[in-house]
């Protein structure tokens, strides 16, 4: 029987053979760095280099290195290129670079600025690569077999620095990130000094914050600062660097966030400008050129720099966060560490390779002092070594009878065996012999060093002041306090202020017009059949509360609209708050401050008087669900700033006219308020005004001392009166 092409199988056992080998591979060799601050495709790159001899010397084709190193790496020599352009000097990305760079790299703080092809560009290692690769040939590190097994390449780079804090890293395995931010050099190295002395240390004090290549400025939280340096996760915010030149009136930013780009900057500034969120700039130009950085705003004139500068940190990424998940390979294992915990697992990996390197040496100098040794012997007689070679007779019985003549081993007759006719006189043997003392006192020493951490830590910490002393420069980022940011400009005082005036039609459109505009315009443009249904004065600064029928209420600030025309149709109201379209707008209202009251009339005849601050919020939200009572259809609203006289109308023809001091405040949104107008069966509330607006006239034949109230038949007389407009805004069926 054929078998079926396709076989069912458990999922768990899918993800088990199939998923978890490929998750672990992107985790372990790919995506997140180990504890010497590299990836394996960095670690591989720059390994390839070292063995081409570029840590000293000229500069190569970068063709030639990426050739060389898919002996090691084979994921194409495009990717190859990608990682060593991020490793030079000439892109920028890291703070302490790599790689001495020749030719166009682009740069990292430009999106759209592509590097030059490898057949272009020439690199060498950079200057610091020889701390990274110090004692390589002293076994301080294993090898393991590459790709194919036809050569070996390191498992890890011995760097006498912590080079994992030393340059920004970023990687995306599965299921897990890392973001590494940077931190000075000099800086660093002290840090290490200190937590090898002790652990726990407090590290602000001679590191108090990261350093980028870009420069800008970080805005300075010790506590924030602290609390990622414990445990390896938080944010800051950072923000850009510039100055105003007051004789070309224009902005220069010369420093940004490492997080953005000169590019992302320039589309978030001119979408504001286009929607007419910033109307102080005039133009802005990239004059990014070979001396630096340099993005130029022109001012328009009486603009003042700094206000707009505070305007445009709140608005776009010339104020970004950079996120920081210290996440690095330990022994194999991923693991988030802070600040001291990550230099901890640094000296325990450094002191493993200095204790290899002190193995070596001590090795290599017992070999030649028992070689030493037993030429030491040869001096007590010179002439009988040279008569026991001449009278053997076979070449390969000389090593032979000089151990017997002499009792030295064979490795001691064999060195002895090779010296030159020349050398052998008393004057080259005894200057080779009285480096026995020497060499002893050397070996002693190193074995001192194997037994003793302190001597080890001794080491380690002249290895750390050397690289700091030598490739450490000042730091670039600033710190600026919380404190002078925090008496930045408020928010509303960021936007323009200028009166407006505001349309709303019966088929939810909404119009926001200057009244410098309104002055020169002509009718208003409407859709066919529709109609203004409520006209209000108002500021650009000001807050508009949209009440829909499904008792939604929808927040949306003036300045949020973009200005129009009379001869446009204006702004679709369910687009512009992001809600349903079978929902419905029954009311606005406008307010400043949330001073005052709202009341809601219902069609069976209750009134609910609410707080306006209940609507309130303290973050931007543009939604509040519950604003009011849905029990029964809402048939108007009021803004009440103070208590009035407001008069019901009912489908029975009746009225009743009631002061608003007489309905209690009620503090729950929704609530369904109390009973103000006494109904006759079937009838219902149609209308709420306020007395003076309804177009009834002496309303206080309708007051009513106390509610609920049935309220009274409408008199001929005092109908027909011409009904004056009012601002809440209820459509009529």
């Amino acid at each position: 029987m054929k078998q079926p092409m396709i076989e069912e199988q458990q999922i768990t056992q899918t993800l088990e053979q199939n998923y978890m080998p490929y998750a672990m591979s992107v985790i372990i060799s790919r995506a997140i760095p180990e504890i010497d601050g590299f990836k394996p495709s960095h670690r591989k790159l720059l390994y390839t280099m070292y063995k081409m001899g570029l840590l000293s010397g000229n500069r190569t084709k970068s063709a030639n290195v990426v050739g060389q190193t898919m002996r090691l790496n084979p994921h194409g020599d495009q990717a190859i290129y990608e990682t060593m352009v991020r490793l030079t000097e000439g892109n920028g990305s890291l703070l302490l670079p790599l790689v001495d760079s020749k030719g166009n790299f682009g740069r990292q703080y430009s999106r759209d600025m592509a590097y030059a092809a490898s057949r272009y560009t020439e690199v060498k290692l950079s200057k610091v690569c020889s701390e990274i690769f110090r004692d390589m040939d002293k076994n301080t590190i294993d090898f393991v077999d590459n790709y194919d097994g036809t050569m070996k390449e390191p498992v890890l780079l011995p760097t006498t620095f912590p080079n994992v804090l030393a340059n920004p890293n970023q990687g995306i395995a599965v299921g897990m990130a890392s973001n590494i931010c940077s931190f000075n050099l000099r800086e660093l190295c002290e840090a290490t000094v200190l937590v090898m002395k002790d652990p726990e240390a407090d590290l602000l004090e001679v590191m108090p914050a990261p350093d980028f290549p870009f420069g800008a400025s970080i805005i300075y939280n010790k506590d924030e600062m602290r609390e990622i340096y414990k445990t390896g996760r938080g944010s800051f915010k950072m923000r850009a660097t510039y100055s105003y030149d007051k004789k070309q009136n224009c902005i220069d930013i010369t420093e940004i966030p490492y997080t953005t780009t000169v590019e992302a900057i320039v589309e978030k500034i001119v979408d504001l400008v286009k929607a007419s969120k910033i109307k102080e700039i005039s133009d802005i130009r990239d004059e990014t050129d070979k001396t630096g950085m340099k993005l130029t705003i022109d001012l328009k004139r009486g603009t003042d720099p700094e206000k707009l500068m505070a305007k445009l940190y709140r608005m776009t990424p010339l104020q970004d966060s950079f996120g920081c998940n210290f996440n690095i390979l330990v022994e194999g294992s991923p693991l988030v560490l802070g600040v001291n915990d990550i230099l901890c697992e640094w000296l325990r990996f450094r002191r493993s390779c200095v204790l290899r390197s002190v193995a070596f040496d001590i090795a290599k100098k017992s070999d030649k002092l028992h070689l030493l040794e037993g030429l030491a012997l040869i001096l007590l007689d010179i002439d009988k070594a040279v008569k026991i070679v001449r009278e053997t007779e076979e070449d390969s019985l000389v090593v032979p009878n000089l151990m017997a003549g002499f009792g030295i081993d064979e490795v001691q007759a064999e060195f002895v065996a090779e010296i030159k006719l020349r050398n052998l006189n008393k004057d080259y043997i005894l200057k080779h012999v009285a480096e026995i003392e020497n060499l002893k006192a050397e070996i002693a020493d190193l074995e001192e060093v194997q037994k003793s951490k302190a001597k080890v830590n001794k080491i380690i910490e002249k290895q750390l002041r050397e690289a700091a002393k030598k490739y450490g420069f000042d730091r670039r980022t600033q710190l600026i306090s919380e404190e002078e940011v925090s008496v930045d400009i408020k928010e509303e005082q960021l936007v323009e202020d200028y009166p407006i005036k505001l349309f709303r039609t019966k088929d939810n459109y909404l119009k926001k017009i200057s009244l410098v505009s309104l002055r020169t315009s002509g009718e208003q443009r409407l859709k066919e059949d529709d109609c203004i249904i409520q006209e209000v004065d108002a500021s650009n600064r000001s807050e508009l509360l949209f009440f829909a029928e499904s008792g939604d209420v929808y927040k949306l600030r003036a300045s949020d609209i973009p200005d129009g025309k009379a001869s446009q149709l204006g702004e679709y109201l369910p687009n512009l708050l992001g809600m349903a379209e079978k929902d419905n707008i029954l009311g606005m209202i406008l307010s400043d401050d949330y001073s005052g009251h709202l009341l809601f009339a219902f069609a069976n005849g209750k009134c609910a008087k609410i707080p306006l601050s209940s609507y309130a919020t303290k973050s931007n939200r543009k939604k509040l669900t519950g604003g009011f009572s849905t029990n029964s259809p809402l048939v108007g609203m009021l803004h009440l700033k103070q208590d009035i006289e407001i008069m019901l109308i009912s489908t029975a023809d009746k009225a009743l006219t009631v002061n608003t001091e007489k309905i209690p405040v009620k503090t729950t949104r929704s609530s369904q308020g109390v009973n103000v107008f006494t109904l006759r069966k079937n009838a219902t509330v149609k209308q709420v005004t306020p007395a003076d607006q309804s177009g009834i006239g002496n309303t206080s034949h309708y007051r009513s001392r106390n509610i609920p109230a049935a309220g009274s038949i409408i008199r001929d007389a005092d109908k027909g009166i011409e009904q004056i407009g009012f601002d809440f805004g209820i459509p009529e069926e």
